[in-house]
């Protein structure tokens, strides 16, 4: 019999807990006063909220970590202390022991735990046992996972529908990536960058898009397509965007939305309104005017995003005027299009956008909140040696909605650098499309050149999914300073 994940009390320890996805679920299991601890190499703001509800978090990986759990067992000091804390259940109890694809069998923790004998889960198992466990909304595609999940979310919970939500991004509304409501319904995001997307069988799928964004799991876009296939067989409802081709040819939705009445999606707007500050158009259900819909966030590819949301709306029963009501004030995940200060008049914003297609929907949309005579400069960390390689014609044709590119090198996220390409190659193909284009190798490279070149009025985006935007803190308290200094002179 295959083993499957048990709620019923029984401990769970997870390797990587500080991971955004790994973190949720764990977040989630811990509200239902489950027994949970975990292990990550660096403490963050996501792992100081886990330990503030009870979960314990080592600061390193390593096979005595798993002694935690043990009542008998010689234990060194800390995990004695620990223990005593400890509820008398899960004592000498082993835990089921939850990983991402990024922890590898060489892990010392994870090596520990099969020596001895835990169940250990994939966290999409976890996940999907959850989906099973709820009348369950997932969703998938390549772009606009966290965008569409949380502001389904969000607006479920304005509706007072009191949903458990679990996000690949931070959204202040919940103050952090999960909440754990106490309705039948379930928000998830559904991750196809491993495959693993196949486990789930939710009431309601969505599929925002379809592309190649992942080629150090996927060889080719067809690989990709009948992975959502089986997501898309696997879901009772499939919503999805007839705008991406490959959704309305391949996975033929049960129920579809689109930017463009011509389409006949059950879902579209007319009189689209792009402003500075935010996006109104009037939503039509097949053959009948909704209403106006208004959102905060910029650019069309948010207001396709909002559809998906509508079309869920619908799907549950709410009326019109209370989806719009909740969308309506629906800020946006951290780290999509995330205003992260000013100073100098410059404008700083983080976005997570690290695909070819999605540089150019958040380029496109930063150029919305720019007046002639303004700059759009935008700085990007590569993700991925593999991505940057399969990607390279594209990346180089992403920022024509840029006035300056910065480029750094490559953020390698764990993968091995063959010598193949570089930020330093990147720039020159992009060099051959944009006619403002420089290369900064470092962190400290791009700090001292921003410092240097950023001017009043600027726009200065940051992109990337990688550690980029922790620089955005050094480079605006300088300019504040430098700016602070200048007046004092005057």
């Amino acid at each position: 019999m295959k083993n499957t994940v048990d709620f019923s009390g029984k401990p769970f320890h997870f390797i990587g807990i500080g991971g955004i996805g790994m973190s949720a679920l764990a977040y989630v299991l811990a509200k239902r006063n489950l027994p949970i601890s975990g292990s990550d190499l660096r403490p963050n703001n996501i792992t100081k909220r886990l330990e503030s509800i009870g979960v314990h978090v080592f600061d390193r990986q390593e096979a005595r970590n798993l002694e935690f759990f043990f009542s008998d067992a010689q234990v060194h000091e800390k995990t004695l202390n620990i223990q005593e804390k400890l509820p008398a259940v899960i004592k000498g109890t082993l835990p089921q022991v939850i990983c991402s694809t990024a922890i590898n069998k060489n892990n010392l923790e994870y090596k520990a735990a099969v020596e001895l004998g835990c169940q250990i889960f994939h966290r999409s198992d976890v996940l999907s046992a959850l989906i099973s466990e709820y009348y369950s909304i997932a969703v998938a595609g390549t772009h606009g996972k966290t965008t569409t999940s949380s502001m389904i979310g969000y607006m479920l919970l304005k509706a007072a529908l009191d949903p458990t939500i679990i996000v690949g991004g931070e959204v202040n509304a919940w103050s952090g990536n999960a909440r754990q409501g106490e309705s039948r319904y379930l928000v998830a995001e559904a991750d196809e960058s491993d495959g693993s997307v196949i486990k789930h069988a939710p009431e309601i799928g969505i599929v925002t898009n379809v592309e190649l964004d992942h080629p150090d799991h996927y060889g080719t876009l067809e690989e990709v397509i009948n992975t959502f296939q089986i997501f898309a067989q696997n879901c009772k409802t499939l919503i999805g965007s007839i705008d991406c081709t490959t959704v309305r040819d391949r996975l033929k939705p049960t129920i579809s939305y689109s930017l463009y009445p011509d389409t006949g999606a059950d879902y579209t707007v007319t009189n689209i309104d792009n402003r500075a500050d935010g996006t109104t158009a009037l939503v039509w259900e097949r053959d009948r005017v909704l209403g106006l819909l208004k959102l905060q966030l910029l650019g069309r590819h948010n207001l396709s995003n909002a559809l998906a949301a509508v079309a869920v709306g619908r799907i549950l029963g709410l009326e019109f005027g209370e989806i719009a009501k909740g969308l309506a004030t629906f800020e946006g995940a951290r780290r999509r299009f995330e205003f992260r200060g000013e100073a100098n008049g410059i404008t700083f914003i983080d976005d997570y956008a690290h695909h070819p297609s999605e540089i150019s929907a958040t380029l496109a949309a930063a150029r919305l909140q720019t007046k002639p005579g303004q700059r759009v400069v935008a700085i990007f960390q590569p993700h991925r040696y593999s991505r940057t390689l399969t990607f390279l014609e594209e990346f180089s044709q992403s920022f024509s909605n840029a006035d300056v590119v910065v480029l750094t090198d490559i953020y390698s996220a764990g993968e091995v650098d063959l010598g193949i390409v570089s930020g330093e190659k990147l720039t020159s193909e992009v060099a051959k499309h944009h006619s403002h284009v420089t290369y900064q190798p470092t962190l400290a490279s791009v700090c001292e050149f921003l410092q240097q070149t950023l001017r009043p009025g600027d726009l200065a985006l940051f992109l990337g999914a990688g550690n980029l935007n922790q620089i955005i803190p050094e480079v605006i308290v300088t300019l504040s300073e430098l700016s602070a200094a200048t007046s004092a002179r005057v």
